[in-house]
C-alpha cells in the first residue's frame, strides 16, 4: 500500500455480478468468471491501481473463489495490486486463507492484498457447517488468529472456534515478509477499534448515505492507532457506481440494474423496492458515485479529502450489467477519472 490522502491510490471491485447476454439472458457463471479475468487485465492496461473481486456463494454472483480469479488475473499482468473484496473470514480457517493469499502473492510478484469481513451474505456458514449464533465470535477469533499469523513465525493459539495450534507455521513464506490486509467494516465502532487493534488497514463499506457520516469512524480508528502505540495506517472506501461518458447515460444504464440487485437484496431482508427517487438522491449526495468522468472524479476526490483516504475502490459491477458497459467504465475510470481525481487533490480546496 502506497497511496496516501494526496494521491491516492485508486481501485476498482467487482463481486463477478452475473451478466446479461445481448438478448438479456443471463451468462453461464464459468462465461462471467472469464469476463471477470479481462476485465482485471484491462484495468491494469488503463492504469487502475488495484482491482478486488470478493466471494459469495450464490447463484447471482460468480464468484466462490477469488484467490484463483486473482491469480489467472496475475499471470497477464505485472503492477495492478490484486485483492479479495472481501474474504468470509468467519467462515473460512484463517490458515488456509493465509496460505492462498500467500501463495498469490508469489504469483503475483508480491501485489496480493486480502480484506477480511465478516461477511455481509450468510450463505457460506450453513455451506461450511458454521451456525450463525456464532457469528460474532467467529470472526473475532479468526481475525486474532489472522493477526498473529502475519508474522509469519511460529505461531501457538488457543480458541473455541477450532482445534489449538502449537508453535505451527504458515507456507509459503511471502518475499515481503507477510500479506498486505484489510478489514472491512461497514459502520460498527467496534468493528473500527478491533482493526486498530491487530493493525489492520480499514476499509469502509459505504453503500449509502452521504459519505461524510463515516468522518467519526475515521477519527475513532486513527486515535485508537495512537492509543494502543501503532503507527498510522490506511483507511479506504469501498463504495457503487459507474462510468459513462455523459452522467445522463451513465445513471440510464446503471439504473435498472442496480435496481434489479438492490431489489433482489431487499427481498430476502425486508427491504422496499429501490425508486429511482432514491437513486437520484444517493448519485447526488450519496454512496453512489455514478456520472461523467469529471463528475465521478469530483465526487471522489472530495471524499478523499473529506475522509482523508489513501485508497478508493469502485465497485463499477451493480447487478446484471452486459460485459461490454462494464469494459467501456473501466476505460474511463482508468484513463479519465483517475488523472482527474490527481489533478483535483493537487490543487488546494477553495476556503
Amino acid at each position: 500500500m502506497s497511496g496516501t490522502p494526496d494521491r491516492p491510490e485508486l481501485g476498482l471491485d467487482t463481486f463477478g455480478d452475473v451478466t446479461l447476454d445481448a438478448a438479456g439472458t443471463p451468462r453461464h457463471p464459468a462465461e462471467v468468471i472469464r469476463e471477470v479475468v479481462e476485465q482485471g487485465v484491462l484495468a491494469d492496461a488503463c492504469g487502475v491501481d488495484a482491482f478486488n473481486v470478493g466471494e459469495h456463494h450464490r447463484d447471482d454472483y460468480a464468484v466462490s473463489s477469488p484467490e484463483i480469479v486473482l491469480a489467472a488475473i496475475a499471470a497477464r499482468t505485472e503492477r495492478i495490486l490484486l485483492g479479495t473484496a472481501v474474504t468470509v473470514l468467519s467462515s473460512d480457517d484463517p490458515v488456509r486463507v493465509y496460505e492462498k493469499a500467500a501463495t498469490l502473492d508469489a504469483v503475483s510478484g508480491g501485489r496480493a492484498e486480502v480484506t477480511l469481513g465478516r461477511g455481509s451474505f450468510t450463505e457460506s456458514f450453513p455451506l461450511f457447517g458454521f451456525d450463525l449464533d456464532d457469528y460474532e465470535v467467529l470472526f473475532s477469533e479468526k481475525l486474532d488468529l489472522f493477526a498473529r499469523l502475519r508474522g509469519e513465525g511460529p505461531v501457538s493459539w488457543e480458541g473455541s472456534v477450532r482445534r489449538p495450534l502449537v508453535d505451527a507455521e504458515v507456507h509459503p513464506k511471502t518475499q515481503r515478509g507477510t500479506v498486505t490486509a484489510w478489514v472491512g467494516v461497514g459502520g460498527s465502532p467496534e468493528s473500527v477499534v478491533r482493526a486498530a487493534h491487530y493493525r489492520f488497514a480499514l476499509k469502509l463499506a459505504v453503500i449509502g448515505g452521504d459519505p461524510a457520516r463515516f468522518v467519526p469512524y475515521v477519527d475513532l480508528y486513527h486515535r485508537a492507532l495512537r492509543e494502543f502505540g501503532a503507527p498510522t495506517l490506511p483507511v479506504g472506501v469501498h463504495a457503487p457506481g459507474f462510468v459513462a461518458d455523459t452522467d445522463e447515460e451513465a445513471r440510464e444504464l446503471l439504473f435498472p440494474h442496480f435496481k434489479a440487485n438492490r431489489d433482489r437484496i431487499g427481498r430476502e431482508r425486508g427491504w422496499g423496492p429501490t425508486t429511482r427517487e432514491q437513486f437520484e438522491a444517493e448519485a447526488e449526495h450519496g454512496a453512489v458515485f455514478v456520472g461523467s468522468p469529471e463528475t465521478v472524479a469530483r465526487r471522489i476526490a472530495e471524499t478523499v479529502r473529506t475522509l482523508g483516504l489513501s485508497r478508493f475502490d469502485l465497485k463499477y459491477s451493480n447487478g446484471p450489467m452486459p460485459h461490454e458497459r462494464l469494459c467501456r467504465a473501466i476505460e474511463l475510470y482508468g484513463r479519465e477519472v483517475a488523472p482527474r481525481v490527481r489533478e483535483l487533490l493537487a490543487v488546494a480546496p477553495v476556503g
